[in-house]
């Protein structure tokens, strides 16, 4: 039998003087990963394997392994989950790592090659090296139980969901059990967007979502077996503490190496689809998804020229002087409700005068339907739009609620 699990420790301090005093004192928030009590006794006399990268750190301070040695922190007193998990003594027998690899250093899309991590010996099977959907039986069967732990942004075309949910697939297949440790959506409950037609499902969209579907990792793990989307697994969520959707949370850790800062965070739902159109949106710069241009884009006192650097090899229109608009110095609050708008593709579109030559076929894969590129092609507005959109992510938003697990 399959089962759904969500462990919260310490209910006690949830109660009404501890919510009195958070009104002045507002806690820090604490991801899941940090809640060894509700998840090391799953963990214990098993075979483990995690699906993790470079954000699954947090900052526990004084934590100790087995030997009483503490557990080693990187620059900024953070533990790595692997750390933690090899230095408290379980059997850790696979990492399995997303796209742009354990590290998360390399480019979008970019194969990264299978390896061994050099502190633990434990092998690295990479999930993005050209062949691997997903684990091979063998390897399938060399693990009991898997913790996933990554930090997602809230869209739909960020791919780690996308790498859990197949784990969680083959988990099903294998009768092998999942935990899931959470982590904040920086975007919030924000749902906008169409949801995704399923003829446009591909590597950078999966489930029918809005673009900003307003869920949390262990919340997608949740929808996604609730709605039927994958397979029934054994599946338990450690939730973050001290969390809610409407807390403003700033990623410790840049969640892949082209949001480096959390404005491109909140402006990727807005830039992202420049992915699909002539435009570049600043790879290759040192502020990719906070600007935008193009060679012959008119009236623009601003320039830039992509260059290869570290996630961007080989960024579009390398080489070449672009004209267009930076969005760098934007208030924070003002990017963060910024949201799924297509004004800036819009007004791109526009300077150009390109037509159909604007846009390739990721658009579709990136928006997630054919009808935006029709309404642009058509000359509506971003306010048109989204009137045709909103219905939809309304209706999301219900659909969503009884799987969330915070407020």
């Amino acid at each position: 039998m399959r089962r759904i699990a969500v462990l919260v420790a310490g209910l006690l301090l949830y109660g009404s003087a501890a919510a009195q005093i958070s009104l002045e004192w507002p806690a820090d928030v604490l991801v899941g990963m940090t809640d060894t009590a509700a998840y090391f006794p799953l963990l214990r006399g098993q075979r483990v394997a995690v699906l993790a990268n470079q954000t699954s750190v947090a900052e526990m301070p004084g934590v100790q392994g087995v030997t009483g040695e503490p557990v080693p922190t990187d620059a900024a007193g953070r533990v790595h989950l692997v750390d933690l998990l090899h230095d408290s003594g379980f059997d850790l027998r696979a990492i399995f790592s997303p796209e742009h690899g354990f590290r998360g250093t390399a480019d979008a899309g970019e194969k990264v090659a299978s390896s061994t991590d050099a502190r633990t010996g434990v092998p690295i099977r990479s999930l993005y090296d050209g062949r691997t959907q997903r684990p091979s039986d063998e390897v399938m069967r060399s693990f009991d139980v898997l913790v996933v732990d990554m930090q997602d942004v809230g869209l739909r075309f960020y791919t780690y969901y996308i790498s859990m949910l197949r784990m969680m697939e083959a988990c099903a297949e294998f009768e092998r059990c999942v935990v899931v440790l959470d982590r904040p959506n920086p975007n919030g409950d924000k749902v906008e967007g169409p949801l995704l037609d399923m003829t446009y499902k591909s590597g950078v969209g999966a489930l029918p979502i809005p673009v900003l579907h307003g869920l949390t990792m262990g919340e997608i793990a949740r929808m996604s077996v609730g709605e039927g989307w994958t397979r029934p697994c054994d599946l338990t969520v450690v939730p973050c503490r001290n969390y809610t959707h409407d807390t403003e949370y700033v990623l410790p850790v840049a969640p892949s190496p082209n949001l480096p800062t959390q404005r491109a965070v909140y402006l990727y739902a807005a830039l992202c689809p420049f992915e699909g159109t002539v435009v570049s949106l600043g790879r290759g710069t040192d502020t990719p998804f906070e600007i935008y241009g193009h060679p012959d884009l008119q009236n623009c006192d601003f320039s830039f020229t992509p260059r290869p650097a570290a996630g961007a090899k080989h960024p579009p229109l390398e080489g070449r002087l672009c004209w267009g608009e930076d969005l760098s110095r934007m208030p924070l609050a003002e990017a963060r409700a910024t949201g799924f708008s297509l004004k800036y593709v819009i007004d791109a579109y526009t300077d150009l005068g390109l037509g159909e030559a604007f846009f390739t076929p990721m658009f579709e894969k990136l928006v997630g339907v054919g009808w935006i590129r029709e309404m642009i092609l058509d000359g509506a507005t971003d306010a048109e739009i989204r009137t045709r959109w909103e219905p939809e992510a309304e209706a999301f938003r219900t659909l969503r609620a009884k799987y969330l697990l915070y407020e």
